[in-house]
């Protein structure tokens, strides 16, 4: 184990304590009928929308994305993402404690070719996905359908937060991998394993660029190039979707065209592109109360300088 890590039990101290009690009521709401549990999820949803948190956030960045929408539909889809939040709380205890069986019942594996044929022929697999609600609830069925997998994580400032979010993914992936560990990434790439990395989120300028996100600037990463290039990897998008009979279906696509390519830039327009596609899929389930548009360099108008505009 690595040095870093402290074990769940260690935080024990009172100032925990409010987290324990909420876990436990997760569990306790784990244990219900899937359709009555993820029901309470969307009751929490509402709740937290109606107390405003974030929900200018959410009401700007679907303006940007979905400008054809009127007034009225932007509003809707908020409420429905908001929905979506409380059923993803739901979803992670359900991907760490469900059964096996669970996991068979109400989710389903496609593309699982494309893996198998990476992995046959001795390459590292980039399996490239996103922020949507759902993303906590997906590796389970890839452990289930897949050969063992490494999972890339984002340190949170609580320590205890991001133990509770590595053991999480432990329950399915092989090993953790800190989004910063790019030699880690790299050697397990060329060990010939998958990576399940999530590189939609903002960034700062460094090792970024501009690229339009539904025909807006925002900053993305290009370490998804470098990635795959220096761990001679196969690149596969690999996307959530849950559905209205509450089942999920979760996307390994083609691998991407010529990818890495020379240029960094455009590889990363090419999964934009992909991740756009999905996004159209099921829009309430990405995750709208990240700023994405933040950071940009001078020059650029700051899309959120005037949210009290949209309480």
């Amino acid at each position: 184990m690595a040095s870093d890590r402290r074990s769940l039990a260690s935080f024990w101290q009172p100032q925990y304590w409010p987290t324990w009690i909420g876990i436990g009521i997760l569990r306790l709401i784990c244990l219900l009928p899937q359709r009555l549990s993820l029901g309470i999820g969307r009751v929490l949803g509402r709740l937290v929308h109606a107390t405003g948190r974030r929900r200018t956030i959410v009401r700007r960045n679907i303006e940007l994305c979905f400008p054809e929408l009127s007034a009225e539909e932007r509003d809707a889809l908020g409420k429905r993402h908001y929905e979506s939040l409380g059923m993803a709380i739901i979803e992670m205890g359900l991907g760490r404690w469900a059964s096996d069986r669970f996991h068979v019942r109400i989710g389903k594996l496609e593309g699982l070719e494309h893996l198998n044929a990476a992995l046959d022929a001795g390459k590292g697999v980039i399996l490239l996905s996103a922020h949507f609600t759902t993303l906590e609830i997906m590796g389970r069925v890839l452990a289930m359908n897949a050969p063992p997998y490494d999972a890339v994580y984002r340190k949170n400032r609580s320590e205890f937060i991001t133990e509770l979010q590595r053991t999480g993914r432990e329950v399915s992936a092989d090993a953790t991998i800190e989004k910063r560990d790019i030699k880690r990434m790299v050697r397990s790439l060329r060990n010939g394993r998958a990576v399940w990395y999530a590189p939609d989120q903002s960034y700062d300028r460094k090792g970024s660029a501009v690229v339009e996100f539904f025909g807006q600037p925002t900053m993305h990463t290009t370490a998804t190039s470098t990635l795959a290039r220096l761990g001679k990897a196969v690149t596969l998008p690999f996307f959530p979707e849950r559905l209205a009979d509450n089942t999920y279906v979760f996307r390994i696509l083609p691998p991407l065209d010529d990818f890495p390519s020379d240029d960094e830039i455009a590889d990363t327009k090419k999964y934009v592109d992909v991740l756009e596609q999905q996004i159209r899929r099921c829009p309430e389930q990405y995750f709208w109360v990240h700023k994405k548009f933040k950071n940009l360099p001078e020059g650029y108008p700051d899309p959120y300088a005037d949210l009290d505009a949209l309480k």
